[in-house]
């Protein structure tokens, strides 16, 4: 089954499918380890890991790209890649949506801020017009549906803190008769604001969940909760990258403080991080293949 319908399939169950995000391939790995169904690329942590800078339209189209491309062709589950705005207007996005695909993406989030972009959890952001970004997302179905009907356009709506929730809805309702598969209802305040974007939107609705991240403006609903109300994905795009901050920020602290030695829950066994990069796999390559093998146990 190819990743693009198996991620269709997760989706149209609306029960909450919790999608973690990756801002590098060892991260993306991690997410398959640990049994998650479905990985995206992470705008935000990809402009973090690669720039050192926040998520503002900094990475160029081309650098997104491949990125992403190396994250989705080492895992096997279903990888979204983070479009942004469409990197244009809507040709730009028609080119976006056939280069997501060919990368072996099985979907794409799609926003209608205007250029430049930001994180939806940060503050300063703007809206194009409605009938723009209807236009846009009719452009990239265009392309979807020659290549691979079963991508998913996923378009995010930042309306909330523009507009508030009513014009949020109305918006998603037109991307959806426009061709998208599902809306991605960003930073939603209330629970009520979910509830109604569920209810109201003729279409599936993904929320993010900021989860034990501070300073996100999405409520903290329990995640049967978000079942029961009919969620179709649920969004974790930071988590890894601020848990690996985290973890990175502790060992240096106690490297620095010379307390480091003998720490070993600061780190990750030699073994596993060798499995998960394969290394094993490639000695057995160079046993088979290279002349006069010596295993000298490294």
């Amino acid at each position: 089954m190819k990743k693009s319908t198996r991620l269709r399939e997760l989706l149209k169950k609306r029960q909450a499918l919790v999608v973690p995000g990756a801002h590098d391939v060892l991260s993306a790995r991690l997410i398959q380890k640990y049994d998650f169904q479905a990985a995206q690329a992470s705008g935000f942590g990809l402009a973090a890991t690669m720039l050192g800078l926040p998520d503002m339209a900094f990475l160029s189209f081309g650098e997104m790209l491949e990125l992403t491309r190396n994250i989705a062709n080492a895992i096997d589950i279903p990888l979204m890649g983070d479009a942004d705005t469409g990197f244009g207007n809507s040709v730009n996005a028609m080119f976006v949506t056939r280069k997501y695909i060919e990368a072996g993406c099985a979907g794409m989030n799609i926003e209608d801020q205007a250029f430049p972009k930001r994180c939806g959890h940060l503050e300063g952001k703007t809206i194009i017009p409605m009938e723009e970004m209807v236009l846009k997302v009719k452009a990239c179905k265009e392309v979807r549906d020659s290549i691979d009907p079963d991508f998913i356009i996923n378009a995010r709506t930042d309306a909330i803190a523009v507009e508030g929730i009513d014009k949020a809805i109305e918006r998603g309702n037109a991307y959806i008769e426009a061709g998208a598969d599902m809306i991605f209802v960003e930073a939603p305040r209330t629970a009520d604001d979910i509830c109604r974007a569920v209810k109201e939107i003729h279409g599936l609705v993904s929320i993010n969940f900021m989860d034990m991240v501070s300073g996100g403006k999405t409520p903290l609903l329990p995640l049967e909760e978000m079942r029961k109300i009919g969620v179709a994905r649920i969004s974790v795009p930071v988590g890894l990258l601020f848990s690996a901050v985290k973890g990175m920020t502790r060992y240096l602290e106690a490297l620095s403080s010379g307390t480091s030695q003998g720490r070993s829950e600061l780190v990750t066994p030699m073994a596993d991080y060798k499995e998960l990069i394969g290394f094993n796999a490639f000695r057995e390559l160079e046993k088979k293949y290279l002349p006069k093998f010596v295993d000298n146990n490294n």
